[in-house]
């Protein structure tokens, strides 16, 4: 299945000292993820994106507020919740084999089995012929196609991404969503990814929720109407681009940057007396 349902969900944070006041992050989050869905969550650095997925993935709670999973809460950390983090988090000491087999070890698969699936992903993700290299030994790409394999190898009902590409270059990161999409019309699966990217976003997604700032809350939920692959430079992708970038500029506050001036403030003519 995997079908997500996020119901009015709160998070605030307590301040470290007596002096300090609570931190709203999050403030009556609602949305659904379809089954085998690729939703895309977008929004200003510090909007709750981040902690929204650790919600989702049971490393932190909410204050309130509901997430369901197939109709049941959302608990501690399962395998039905799989994570892809930005720095890859193989295990240094394990080969790629290793790291892709890590998860069915723990959930105890009889080792042929679990022999059998990891190679199965090691193809799906291209890395067939790296099985006995170490992490050290590869590319940043490449290990982030170790994490992705690792995180399918277990077979969750939803796959869970934290700006998994941000750590790459341009043409790897290109490479790699490219990838990504191929890898979901083959393997079919709700996933849910927090990106900076709105080309990102658009290349993946079939829904794109976009967040304001702190506290955040939805602003927009976008279903994404297009047949892939999708084409930066077509007129829908340009447009939709255009709409996404007004929606998040809408949030920007120019007079928050440091050393600005007050936002429309003129500037007195020389000589002039202040008012």
């Amino acid at each position: 299945m995997g079908v997500l349902d996020i119901r009015n969900v709160v998070k605030i944070y307590p301040g470290h000292g007596p002096a300090d006041e609570p931190v709203k992050a999050l403030a009556d989050i609602s949305f659904t993820v379809g089954q085998d869905e690729f939703c895309s969550v977008l929004g200003h650095s510090g909007c709750g994106k981040t902690t929204l997925l650790n919600i989702i993935a049971g490393f932190d709670d909410a204050t309130l507020g509901t997430i369901h999973l197939d109709g049941r809460p959302i608990g501690r950390p399962g395998w039905e919740r799989a994570m892809i983090f930005q720095d890859y988090a193989l295990f240094p000491w394990l080969t790629v084999l290793g790291n892709v087999a890590f998860g069915l070890e723990m959930k105890r698969v009889p080792a042929e089995a679990r022999a059998r699936l990891a190679q199965r992903q090691i193809e799906l993700v291209g890395l067939s012929g790296f099985e006995h290299r170490y992490p050290h030994q590869l590319s940043g790409g490449m290990r982030q196609r170790v994490a992705i394999a690792r995180a399918l190898a277990v077979d969750p009902a939803v796959l869970l991404m934290d700006e998994p590409f941000a750590a790459l270059d341009a043409q790897n990161r290109s490479m790699l969503q490219d990838e990504m999409v191929r890898i979901f019309m083959e393997q079919r699966k709700t996933m849910v990814l927090v990106t900076h990217s709105i080309e990102e976003a658009i290349k993946l997604s079939d829904r794109i929720i976009v967040m304001t700032r702190r506290p955040g809350r939805v602003k927009a939920n976008i279903e994404v109407d297009m047949p892939r692959p999708r084409r930066e430079e077509s007129p829908e992708f340009v447009a939709l681009k255009a709409r996404i970038r007004d929606l998040i500029h809408d949030e920007f506050d120019l007079s928050e940057l440091p050393g600005a001036a007050a936002p429309f403030a003129a500037t007195p003519a020389v000589g002039a007396s202040p008012a």
